[in-house]
């Protein structure tokens, strides 16, 4: 994984599946100035400015209403392309490794922790990433490393990983709680309105299965805005099987996810749920390493997903392209080498996608310098998806975001099977 790169994950072979969407491209928060020298590693500087949002000068020819409004977003980064399955494993990977380290510390294997001064807890330690995990012991019978590892892994023989225990857990503040009126902190006294709760979401195992509950605490003192989550981040790999017919001897459903052959093709079967827990953990991996991040990992507005695939043009595609192209394959003609290389193509679609993803980085980039913002695979937004939305925003809205709740996030961009229709940056 490009170590800076953040995530964008994809749909499926053939049809897409409503639960099975994939992920878009992380960005950072609203940067400016000397922040946009940093350059993050494989992200895309976006500039702030103005566009006006929805399909336009196309609803004769899609049955699309002209529901459109003027909006701004303020500049930041976005990943250039995709993100590959080689990427998302450093995800799973490191979920795994910390279970194992935990388990072979917990079995008196004092090598694999750091034991810093903490004068508040004696038995505080760190993870010794420096002291690599003897994986090749762990089927060696009577082996302590063996014993140790054992609980992470099925005895099939073959020491097949347990990929439901990979949880990732981590914990952030309730927004909409901090910044109620009723729960507003009074700097003078230093504490919350009497009588003040906030509502919150926590997890837990309970008999190995992962709970959780929307509870309601008396608001005392910040920590108390504390929602928490535990994730399972293995990727859902039979996919590419369960959601088309007659996909079952399909080669994908046997290794699309760890085959080396498909490390720079798109990750698929992520939730947006597993999005948000990789956005967290990309966030303070980087932190943890000693980079100086100024800004957080996370998956961008409809508003801002919409602009970067405009690339600064008003056109249905960024290309300047027509829908007869598209039929007539032209911008986007069938133009494909041996070894499936995109060639002077701008997206994957359905006339030359061969019926499966590509690897994002193969296509030309839009003027924004971001690759597969049409096409390849579809990804989300972090706005809920509500028919009505554009309804609730005005002329000259500043960084516009959907609804505070809902049942499906928005989803972006058309895919590998997807027709011209679905390709506009609008739809």
């Amino acid at each position: 994984m490009k170590i800076s790169k953040i995530l964008s994950i994809i749909m499926l072979t053939l049809v897409m599946s409503a639960c099975n969407k994939p992920i878009g491209e992380l960005v950072g928060v609203s940067v400016s100035g000397p922040l946009k020298d940093a350059e993050p590693y494989g992200m895309a500087f976006i500039r702030k400015g103005s566009f006006l949002m929805g399909a336009n000068e196309q609803s004769a020819i899609f049955s699309q209403p002209d529901n459109n409004v003027m909006v701004t977003v303020r500049a930041f980064w976005m990943d250039e392309t995709e993100v590959t399955n080689s990427e998302y494993r450093q995800f799973v990977h490191w979920v795994r490794d910390s279970i194992a380290y935990m388990l072979l510390i917990d079995e008196g294997m004092e090598e694999f922790k750091l034991n810093p001064k903490n004068p508040i807890d004696e038995d505080a330690y760190t993870i010794n990433w420096a002291k690599k995990i003897p994986w090749s012991k762990r089927l060696i019978q009577d082996d302590p490393i063996n014993e140790a590892l054992s609980p992470m892994f099925y005895e099939d023989g073959y020491g097949t990983l347990r990929t439901n225990l990979l949880r990732y857990s981590y914990s952030w503040v309730n927004l909409e709680e901090a910044l109620a009126a009723k729960n507003r902190f009074d700097v003078t006294t230093g504490v919350y309105p009497a009588g003040a709760t906030a509502r919150v979401d926590t997890f837990w195992v309970e008999d190995g299965e992962i709970r959780s509950a929307t509870i309601t605490r008396p608001l005392r003192e910040p920590k108390d805005l504390m929602s928490n989550t535990i994730i399972c981040v293995y990727p859902d790999t039979a996919v590419w099987g369960r959601d088309f017919e007659y996909s079952y001897n399909d080669p994908l459903l046997y290794g699309y996810f760890n085959m080396p052959g498909y490390s720079e093709y798109p990750v698929v079967g992520v939730t947006w749920e597993q999005a948000q827990a990789f956005c967290h953990w990309r966030t303070n991996l980087l932190r943890n390493e000693g980079h100086q991040v100024a800004h957080q990992y996370r998956l961008p507005t409809e508003a801002e997903w919409e602009y970067a695939a405009r690339g600064g043009t008003s056109t249905p595609y960024f290309f300047d392209g027509k829908p007869a192209e598209f039929s007539n394959h032209g911008f986007m003609k069938k133009i494909f080498k041996a070894d499936t290389t995109v060639i002077n193509s701008y997206a994957v679609y359905a006339n030359n996608s061969t019926n499966r993803t590509q690897e994002p980085s193969k296509v030309k980039a839009n003027p924004f310098g971001l690759k597969n913002m049409l096409g390849n695979v579809m990804e989300y937004c972090s706005d809920w998806y509500a028919e009505d939305a554009y309804d609730s925003l005005e002329d000259g809205e500043l960084n516009p975001m959907g609804p505070i709740n809902g049942s499906e996030h928005v989803v972006r961009g058309g895919h590998y099977t997807s027709d011209a229709a679905d390709l506009r940056s609008a739809a």
